[in-house]
């Protein structure tokens, strides 16, 4: 079934259940996600468990065939951008399996076996140009936003200081150069 995940409009024969939000993922093209966890608690509040989560998220976009174009994880939640590759998983299971393992291993640390971790995901599929560069200077800025950092490549789990290293100087400009005040997501964490 063709489903355009822009317009978050049931297909014919296809009910929305209006207490969740709706995931129309698919193996193409480009989506930022956002995920909170249960309650907004802050679970991944030491160096050692945002890590944790950085890393799990970092080692199954790779193995699930999705490009990290940028990345921000917190105590209670986290947003990415990211572009499917030829072979591309389902990005709804590549995120079913972060959040799964990460709440178990999270579990573990905390001795807190069968706690629920996280409570949903957003997703939103790309396709302007204007909207992607805006929400990946979002996501390379959000950990300013947030008041964490004055400099977002300060912040350690996050993509800026990366993508200062590895972009040009012209792309980084334009990147930075884009508003972000009108970015519609969820991020009242």
């Amino acid at each position: 079934m063709d489903i355009n995940p822009l317009n978050n409009q049931s297909q014919p024969g296809e009910k929305d259940w209006p207490h969740a939000p709706i995931h129309r993922l698919d193996t193409n093209g480009v989506y930022i996600i956002t995920a909170g966890t249960h309650h907004k608690q802050h679970f991944y509040n030491t160096p050692e468990k945002l890590t944790l989560l950085e890393a799990r998220l970092l080692t199954f976009a790779k193995q699930s065939e999705w490009q990290l174009e940028a990345w921000a994880v917190f105590s209670n939640h986290y947003h990415f951008v990211a572009r499917s590759l030829p072979g591309a998983i389902d990005l709804g299971q590549l995120i079913q399996r972060l959040h799964a393992v990460t709440a178990r291993e999270l579990n573990r640390l905390d001795q807190t076996e069968g706690r629920a971790v996280w409570y949903n995901f957003w997703d939103t599929r790309l396709t302007y140009q204007y909207s992607f560069m805006a929400r990946l200077n979002y996501v390379h800025q959000n950990p300013v936003k947030h008041g964490l950092v004055p400099v977002a490549n300060q912040y350690r789990w996050c993509s800026a200081a990366w993508f200062e290293r590895v972009a040009s100087p012209s792309t980084i400009k334009t990147i930075y150069s884009f508003k972000t005040d009108k970015v519609n997501l969820r991020d009242d964490f």
